[in-house]
């Protein structure tokens, strides 16, 4: 069938359309990560060392510098998430860790948030952040804090503000990276325990 230029019917029947290709959709589950999502989780890491200064890291981390990680939060007991894309591979992960080594911050964390190349605007950090806040009420934390890179970072500070992070303090100048001074920007967010922290009475 052919249709002359300005033919109103230039469109084929439906039924002999050719079917429409389906929309690519960005999709990925968020779960606890395994020993097995850790090589995923150092290469994008290293992409970030050698990449920016949103990490003051100056040398990739290795696979060693990782299991060992993984295995103390793990005894911990503290969150440590991945985001999966449906072919398995890893393009997200968030955890927190100590804030300082006191047990009297033991109800206080830091939290890390990094995505795989190609997995930023579209929803990813939010989701992975909320994961993990609603991760650490469960278990009993109060206080997780944020500390960001004053240069070139700017999309996590606004991440976390909107999800109820506020600044409490920046340093400048304290690190040196790529031939350039970086400052660092303190946020905090107020958690709402739902569990107990190490099965120990929460303070009030």
């Amino acid at each position: 069938m052919q249709f002359e230029p300005g033919d109103r019917r230039r469109r084929l029947p439906r039924h002999l359309r050719q079917p429409e290709p389906e929309p690519d959709v960005f999709a990925y589950t968020i779960r606890p990560a395994t020993a097995r999502d850790l090589p995923d989780v150092r290469e994008i890491y290293n992409h970030y060392v050698s990449n920016s200064v949103v990490t003051f890291d100056d040398k990739g981390s290795s696979h060693r510098y990782w299991r060992e990680k993984f295995a103390t939060l793990s005894k911990l007991g503290l969150p440590f998430l991945v985001a999966v894309a449906p072919s398995g591979n890893v393009i997200g992960y968030a955890l927190v860790s100590p804030w300082q080594g006191k047990n009297s911050y033991r109800y206080t964390v830091e939290d890390s948030i990094y995505l795989g190349p190609g997995a930023g605007g579209k929803g990813l950090g939010t989701a992975l952040l909320q994961a993990l806040i609603d991760a650490c009420e469960a278990i009993g934390l109060r206080e997780i804090m944020a500390v960001i890179s004053d240069s070139s970072a700017e999309a996590s500070i606004r991440l976390h503000r909107r999800l109820g992070f506020v600044e409490v303090g920046r340093m400048g100048r304290v690190g040196y990276k790529f031939g350039r001074s970086i400052g660092s920007v303190y946020l905090q967010r107020k958690l709402r325990p739902r569990g107990r922290r190490w099965g120990s009475r929460s303070p009030r």
